[in-house]
């Protein structure tokens, strides 16, 4: 007789204490009482008052909730305003809207792919591009991170006839570079592969405009013929987008089943949604803050002694190797006031814990500072000194 529900999970989770690695949620004290460091919100618009009076007149003039799947009834006039500044910001014919950024990417990948086609993935894609992969019944490759050879190599051992996906994101979460987009595109190109790229963390942030890293790149719907974004980060609220030609955002509306079965996103984010599209096209400022806040952080960290993993993103990590260290480090900057993501296996390999510092318009260099010198005292005082070498 097999054991119960419960013992057979009070099974696993003990494993996962005995391996150090059970996760645990805190409970965040109100913005102003903490320094930030950990949170995706690059350009500080989440706590924007115009973003706030947008979400409220959403809700005051359209509802709460959107009540039904877009299909049954759930699409509004706000959701196509949205959708075609998303476009617009873009420069592609249309976008579509998804409730998450995981929704979009299981909807996409779904929709193109399914037995008998190939996807390949950057190694060190984000987990719902890998899972819509792996959902999908296609079959999985992964190629070496960023290396558009090991991709050509790959592409050219493939027998079949099946559809080819090249999937990857275009700056990668826990790293912060950015992919050779442009090498992906023409390597995608020569093999009649559909390049899709996940740009979560890159629109709103790169590109004279905030178009993303494919608008920083040049590249044209053509070679980047499917483009997925989110609202959860230089946005500011919530939801996802997928933009495209008019055939891919025809096929989703018909195929991607995230999108067909799924209540549509609430008419208050998608009002803040497009306040923050306002803003992000006729405030370069914010990126220009952002950009000038990655410059003073690792200008101050090199001071300090500390070595930052090359980056040019507001994803800047500080490589530490051992995950008990990296929580402890976590830890005790949290007790001081000051929130700094603690990244460790399984997101990044063995020996890959992290640090994962996330930088925003809204902070002030003082507060840079003060969080540059709060890692130096930790580190000290746990005794973790040297983590890492003085470049």
């Amino acid at each position: 007789m097999s054991a119960s529900l419960d013992a057979h999970l009070s099974t696993r989770l003990q494993q996962r204490h005995a391996s150090g690695r059970h996760r645990c949620r805190t409970v965040r004290e109100l913005p102003e009482r903490t320094l930030d460091f950990a949170g995706n919100d690059y350009l500080g618009l989440a706590l924007d008052p115009r973003l706030h009076q947008a979400l409220a007149e959403g809700a005051r003039r359209y509802g709460a909730g959107a009540t039904a799947s877009p299909l049954i009834g759930g699409q509004l006039k706000i959701h196509e305003r949205l959708e075609a500044a998303l476009a617009e910001l873009l420069d592609r014919p249309r976008a579509l809207l998804f409730p998450s950024g995981f929704q979009a990417n299981l909807g996409v990948i779904g929709a193109l792919a399914g037995r008998g086609d190939h996807t390949f993935h950057d190694r060190l894609n984000h987990a719902s591009l890998l899972d819509g992969s792996r959902l999908s019944g296609a079959r999985l490759e992964r190629f070496l991170h960023a290396d558009a050879g090991d991709l050509d190599a790959r592409l050219s051992r493939t027998k079949g006839t099946g559809a080819r996906l090249v999937v990857s994101d275009a700056v990668f979460s826990m790293d912060g570079d950015i992919a050779p987009l442009a090498e992906l595109a023409r390597v995608s190109r020569a093999h009649g592969a559909w390049l899709v790229i996940d740009d979560a963390h890159g629109v709103g942030v790169l590109g004279p405009r905030g178009g993303g890293a494919a608008s920083a790149a040049g590249l044209s719907l053509e070679q980047v013929p499917v483009l997925v974004g989110t609202l959860s980060k230089a946005f500011g609220v919530q939801g996802a987008f997928v933009a495209g030609s008019e055939s891919l955002i025809d096929a989703l509306i018909q195929f991607a089943r995230p999108y067909v079965y799924s209540t549509g996103l609430a008419p208050a984010l998608a009002n803040g949604a497009l306040e923050a599209a306002r803003i992000i096209t006729t405030e370069p400022e914010h990126r220009q803050r952002l950009g000038a806040n990655i410059a003073h952080l690792r200008k101050m960290a090199q001071a300090a002694g500390l070595t930052l993993a090359p980056s040019t993103t507001p994803i800047q990590p500080l490589p530490i190797g051992d995950e008990r260290a990296t929580m402890a480090l976590a830890q005790a900057l949290a007790q001081d006031g000051t929130r700094v993501g603690a990244i460790r296996p399984p997101t990044v390999p063995l020996g890959g814990s992290r640090l994962r510092i996330t930088l925003s318009a809204r902070h002030r260099a003082d507060q840079i500072e003060q969080l540059v010198e709060r890692i130096v005292h930790h580190r000290r005082a746990l005794g973790l000194n040297p983590l890492t070498e003085k470049p």
